[in-house]
C-alpha cells in the first residue's frame, strides 16, 4: 500500500497538491464557513465595530463540522466571553487608572484561562477567551476612563458576540446534521470498499482511500450519532440500527484490507456480486436511510483458499446483520475513545484527571502569557500600535509540545506570507475598484474559500490555511468600508510573524516539552486496545475496540512524524523514533488479520502470543497454543493456520518492509 501523503514525513509538491484534493464534505464545510466569515464582516460594517478583522477569524475557531456542535459551542462561548467580560468591567475601577495594575491583571487572568485551556474542556475555546481579556484590558489603556471604558469592552463583547450570532444563524440555515453526516461517511467507506473489491486500475489510490477510511472514516460516527440523539433527529431504534451499521462497515473495512494485504484479488465472480451489494447499501445510505435484509449469498465462499473464504465468509456476515439494531453494543466509554485516553482527558468532569498532578499544564499558562506579555510591552515601549497583532497572535498559535511547536511554526510563516501576498495584492489591484461594501463581501468571500479549503484538510496542513486567513483578513479588512492603506496591512503582517517568532522562541527555550512522552504509553494503549478486542466475546464490542485503534494508530503516527522535529537537546534519538515506527507499522501490518482471527476464534491464545511481540523488544515467542484452542472443523482449521501464517509474515519481515504498511504476502496460497 502506498503510503499517504498525511503520514510522510517530509512533503513534496505532489504530497501537498495531494492533500489539497477534494474530500467527501470538505467544499461544503469551506462554503459555509466562508459564508459565515463573509456575513460577519458585513455586520461588522454596518455596526462600524473595531477589529472586524478578529471577528471573521473567530469563525475558523467555533465552527464544527455539524450544526449541533457548532451551535452549542457557539452558545457556550457567548456565555463564557459574557461572564468575563463583566469580570473584566469589574476589574475596571481598580485597574483603569494605574496602567502597573492594569498589566498584573492581565498577566494573572491570561495565565488562569490558559491553565483551563490546557486542563479542561474549555481547550477549543479558552485561548480566545484569554485573547478577550488582554484585548479587553488593553482597550482600558487607550481611553481616558469612566464611559469610554465601559464602552471599550462592550466592544470587545461584541467582537466575539457578532461571530458568534452569524455562526449559530448559519449552521441553523445550511449547517449538515449529524445523522446526514453519519450517513454519508458510511455510504462513503463503503463504496471505498467495493472499489478495493473490484480491483479497479488505480491500484494505489485505492490502497491509499482504504487506509483513510480506517484511520479515520468510520471513527467520527460515533460521535456523530449520540449528537443526533441530541438533537432529536434519529429515534432509539434508528440509533441503534445506525450503531450497529457503523461497526459493521469497520468489519468490512478490515475483511477489505485482509484481501489487499493478501496478495490475492479474489475472483470476479465472487467480488462483483459482493462490491454491487456495497454500492447499493452506499446509495441507502446516502437517501439517509440505512439497509437492512440485504446481502449476498454465502455460496460466494465455495472453492476459494482459506484466506479468502474467511474475508468472504466476514463480508457475508456483516452484510447480512449490517444495521440490526439488536446487535448492536451500548457505546464506548469515554476513557477508551483513542486520544482522550491517553492524555488524560477521559476523565468525565469538567477537569483533566490529571489537572492538578501535570506540570505542564502550568507551564503551558505561563509560557504563552509570558510571550503574550512581551509582545504586549514591546509594542507599548516601542509606541508602535499597528503591530498589536502580535499579543493577538501569541494565543492563537501556542501549542503544548515542542515538536508541534516547530513544525507549525513553519506552516505559520508560509501561510501567513501567503495570506499577505493575497492581501497585498487585493489592496493593490482590487480594492481601488470597489466602491461599496458589496464589493469588500466578494473579495473576502473569494480569499476565505481558499484560505477554509486549506484549513479543513489534513493537519499537515490545516494550520497553513488558518494563517491564510489572519493574514488576508489583516490586510483586507481595515474598517467598515474598502481600505487602501498598506501600511496598516504591513504593520498587523509584522505583528503576526513577530508573534509566532516569540512563540516559537519560547516554547522551544522554556521548558520545552517533548512529544515522546506522550508515544510510548500511547502505543502501549494501542496494543492493549488490540488485546481487549482478542479477549472480547461479543461481536459489536470487537468492532468499537477496533474502531478505537484504529483512531489511536492514526495519532501516534502524526505525533512520530512531528518527534523528527524536535532537536537533538529535547527530543528521542532518531533510532528510538525508528524502532516505535517499525512497531507501529508491524502493528497495523496484522490489525485487520487479527480481527478476522478474533471473529472467528475469539480468545485465541495463539493471537495475544503474538501481539506480545510488539509489547516490548523481547525474543519472538512461537509457542503453539494448546491443542483445546485448535477448532474442530478442517477448513476452520486452514483458515485459521493461513491467517496466523500471515501475522507471522508481517512480524518477521524487514525493518524496510515494515515500515511500508501495506507490502502484500503471498501467505493466501496455504492450505
Amino acid at each position: 500500500m502506498a503510503q499517504p501523503a498525511a503520514d510522510k514525513l517530509r512533503l513534496g509538491l505532489a504530497d501537498i497538491g495531494a492533500l489539497l484534493a477534494p474530500l467527501p464534505g470538505r467544499t461544503a464545510a469551506a462554503t459555509r464557513i466562508t459564508v459565515a466569515c463573509t456575513l460577519t464582516v458585513l455586520v461588522t460594517s454596518i455596526y462600524g465595530t473595531p477589529e472586524a478583522a478578529i471577528s471573521a477569524y473567530i469563525i475558523f475557531f467555533i465552527n464544527r463540522a455539524d450544526r449541533t456542535t457548532s451551535i452549542i459551542m457557539s452558545a457556550a462561548a457567548l456565555v463564557l466571553i459574557s461572564l468575563v467580560i463583566a469580570l473584566v468591567m469589574w476589574l475596571a475601577d481598580l485597574s483603569v487608572d494605574d496602567p502597573m495594575l492594569r498589566v498584573a491583571c492581565m498577566a494573572v487572568l491570561s495565565a488562569a484561562m490558559l491553565f483551563l485551556t490546557s486542563a479542561s474542556k474549555l481547550r477549543p475555546i479558552g485561548a480566545i477567551v484569554a485573547m478577550i481579556i488582554g484585548f479587553g484590558l488593553d482597550e482600558l489603556g487607550l481611553v481616558p476612563g469612566g464611559e469610554a471604558a465601559t464602552r471599550g469592552l462592550l466592544y470587545a463583547l461584541l467582537m466575539v458576540a457578532i461571530p458568534i450570532g452569524v455562526n449559530i444563524v448559519v449552521n441553523l440555515l445550511i449547517g449538515p446534521s449529524p445523522r446526514r453526516l453519519a450517513t454519508d461517511r458510511l455510504g462513503h467507506c463503503l463504496r471505498v470498499a467495493a472499489r478495493c473489491l473490484r480491483g479497479t486500475a488505480d491500484h494505489s489510490g485505492n490502497a491509499q482511500a482504504l487506509h483513510a477510511a480506517l484511520h479515520d472514516g468510520v471513527q467520527p460516527v460515533a460521535g456523530w450519532l449520540r449528537l443526533a440523539r441530541v438533537e432529536g433527529t434519529v429515534n432509539a431504534q434508528d440509533l441503534r440500527a445506525l450503531q450497529q451499521a457503523m461497526a459493521s462497515t469497520m468489519a468490512i473495512l478490515l475483511a477489505v484490507d485482509v484481501a489487499q494485504r493478501a496478495g490475492a484479488p479474489m475472483p470476479a465472480a465472487t467480488a462483483a456480486p459482493i462490491a454491487d451489494t456495497l454500492d447499493e447499501m452506499a446509495r441507502m445510505l446516502d437517501a439517509g436511510g440505512y439497509p437492512v435484509e440485504i446481502g449476498p449469498p454465502a455460496s460466494l465462499a465455495d472453492h476459494l483458499a482459506p484466506v479468502q473464504q474467511t474475508v468472504v465468509r466476514e463480508l457475508v456476515a456483516a452484510i447480512n446483520g449490517y444495521a440490526d439494531a439488536g446487535a448492536a453494543a451500548p457505546p464506548a466509554p469515554a476513557a477508551e475513545s483513542g486520544k482522550g485516553a491517553e492524555n488524560g482527558t477521559g476523565h468525565g468532569g469538567f477537569l483533566n484527571a490529571d489537572a492538578f498532578t501535570n506540570p505542564d499544564h502550568v507551564r503551558y499558562a505561563l509560557k504563552t502569557t509570558g510571550a503574550a506579555m512581551f509582545c504586549y510591552l514591546l509594542y507599548q515601549q516601542l509606541n508602535w500600535p499597528g503591530i498589536h497583532t502580535c499579543f493577538i497572535t501569541c494565543y492563537l498559535v501556542s501549542l503544548g509540545t515542542m515538536a508541534e511547536t516547530v513544525e507549525k511554526l513553519s506552516l505559520r510563516l508560509a501561510g501567513c506570507m501567503i495570506g499577505a501576498a493575497i492581501g497585498t495584492a487585493a489592496i493593490v489591484y482590487v480594492v481601488p475598484g470597489l466602491s461599496s461594501v458589496g464589493g469588500l463581501m466578494l473579495l473576502v468571500f473569494a480569499g476565505t474559500w481558499v484560505s477554509a479549503w486549506v484549513a479543513q484538510g489534513s493537519p499537515r496542513i490545516a494550520y497553513a490555511g488558518f494563517q491564510i486567513a489572519f493574514a488576508f483578513y489583516l490586510c483586507v479588512v481595515q474598517g467598515p468600508a474598502p481600505g487602501f492603506d498598506l501600511t496598516i496591512a504591513r504593520d498587523r503582517v509584522i505583528g503576526v510573524m513577530l508573534g509566532n517568532l516569540v512563540v516559537y522562541l519560547v516554547f522551544t527555550r522554556v521548558w520545552p516539552i517533548s512529544i515522546a512522552g506522550r508515544i510510548g504509553p500511547a502505543l502501549a494503549g494501542l496494543v492493549g486496545q488490540w488485546q481487549a478486542l482478542i479477549d472480547t466475546p461479543q461481536p459489536a464490542a470487537r468492532r468499537q475496540h477496533a474502531a478505537t485503534a484504529l483512531a489511536l494508530h492514526g495519532t501516534i503516527t502524526q505525533d512520530l512524524i512531528l518527534a523528527h522535529y524536535e532537536p537533538a537537546s529535547v527530543g528521542p534519538a532518531p533510532e528510538w523514533v525508528d524502532s516505535h515506527r517499525e512497531r507501529l507499522a508491524r502493528l497495523d501490518a496484522i490489525s485487520a488479520p487479527i480481527f478476522l482471527l478474533a471473529e472467528r476464534f475469539p480468545g485465541d491464545p495463539a493471537l495475544a502470543q503474538r501481539l506480545n511481540r510488539l509489547r516490548a523488544d523481547g525474543p519472538p515467542l512461537h509457542a503453539a497454543p494448546p491443542a483445546e484452542t485448535m477448532p474442530a472443523d478442517l477448513h476452520d482449521i486452514e483458515a485459521r493456520q493461513a491467517l496466523l501464517a500471515i501475522i507471522d509474515h508481517q512480524l518477521d519481515a524487514s525493518h524496510a518492509d515494515a515500515l511500508d504498511t501495506a507490502s502484500p504476502s503471498s501467505i493466501h496460497a496455504q492450505t
